[in-house]
C-alpha cells in the first residue's frame, strides 16, 4: 500500500507538497520502496540539483544507523586508498616517477614529503571551497607533472636541488585531483572533518603502498643487475625504460585530456 500511495501521490503532484516522499520511504536497511523506484526518485532529485538519495548514504552504515565521527574517517579512508589503489593511476605513475629517481632514501623521503604536504593542503582548501579548481584544467596538468618528473629523471642522473620544490608544485595540482574526487563522493552533513581526514588519510596509505612494493622490487632488481664487477645496471634496464614508459604515458594522457 505504501508504495501504490506514494506513486499515487506522484501522479497527482503530491511530490511536490511532501517534498522527497523516498528520504522516509528508501532508508537502507528498512523495509519500503522498490529500490528501483527509489533510484528513479533520487534521480530526478538530482535532475533537479538537490542532494539525492545516493548522496546521503554515506550517513548511515550498513544497519541503517547514523554514523558517528570514527565510523565516517573509517569509511572514507577506505574509499581514500580505493581512489589509489586501483583507481589512481595517474597518481601511481607520479609517485613511480619519483621513486625511480631517487638512489638515496633521504632524497625520496624528501620528495614524497612534499608531495604529501603540497596535496594535503590544496585538497583541504578546495574541499572547503576555498578554491574552486576547474576539472577541465586539473586533470591534463596532472598528466603533465607525470611527463615532466619522468623526462627529468631521464636528463640527470641524480635528483636535482631543485626537485623537491617541482614536485612540492605539482603535488598542489594533484591535490586540487584529489579534491575533485573528493567533493563528488556526496559528503555527509556535519561530518566534512571526519570524511575529509579519513579520505586524505587513505590516499597516504595507498601512496605509501604504492612506494613500499616499489622499494621491494627495486632492491631486489639491483640485487640481480649487479654483475661480477660490481657495477649495477639498475639505472639502465629499470629507471631509464620505465621513466620513458611514464613520460610518455604522462604526454599521452595530458594531449588527450586536452583535446577530450
Amino acid at each position: 500500500m505504501r508504495r501504490i500511495s506514494v506513486l499515487i501521490l506522484l501522479l497527482l503532484g503530491g511530490s511536490t507538497a511532501l517534498g522527497h516522499p523516498e528520504d522516509e520511504l528508501c532508508v537502507p536497511g528498512q523495509d519500503g520502496m522498490d529500490p528501483a523506484l527509489c533510484a528513479a526518485l533520487a534521480e530526478m532529485n538530482s535532475s533537479e540539483g538537490e542532494l539525492s538519495q545516493t548522496d546521503m548514504l554515506p550517513i548511515l552504515d550498513e544497519e541503517g544507523n547514523e554514523r558517528g565521527f570514527l565510523s565516517t574517517a573509517g569509511l572514507y579512508i577506505t574509499i581514500g586508498i580505493g581512489h589509489i589503489l586501483p583507481d589512481g593511476a595517474d597518481h601511481i605513475l607520479f609517485v613511480l616517477a619519483i621513486f625511480l629517481a631517487s638512489v638515496r632514501l633521504q632524497a625520496l623521503a624528501w620528495q614524497i614529503s612534499a608531495f604529501t604536504v603540497a596535496h594535503t593542503a590544496t585538497l583541504g582548501l578546495a574541499a572547503s571551497g576555498v578554491i574552486t579548481p576547474s576539472s577541465s584544467m586539473v586533470e591534463p596538468l596532472i598528466a603533465f607533472t607525470i611527463a615532466f618528473v619522468a623526462l627529468e629523471n631521464l636528463v640527470f642522473k641524480d635528483m636535482t636541488k631543485w626537485r623537491p620544490l617541482v614536485v612540492f608544485g605539482f603535488g598542489l595540482i594533484h591535490g586540487l585531483g584529489f579534491a575533485g574526487f573528493f567533493g563528488e563522493l556526496g559528503l555527509p552533513p556535519g561530518q566534512f572533518w571526519s570524511a575529509l581526514i579519513g579520505f586524505n588519510v587513505g590516499v597516504e596509505i595507498g601512496q605509501l603502498s604504492v612506494i613500499v612494493a616499489a622499494a621491494v622490487l627495486g632492491w631486489l632488481a639491483r640485487k640481480w643487475l649487479r654483475d661480477p664487477r660490481g657495477q649495477n645496471h639498475y639505472r639502465r634496464f629499470i629507471a631509464q625504460p620505465g621513466s620513458l614508459l611514464i613520460s610518455l604515458t604522462g604526454l599521452w594522457w595530458g594531449v588527450t585530456r586536452l583535446l577530450g
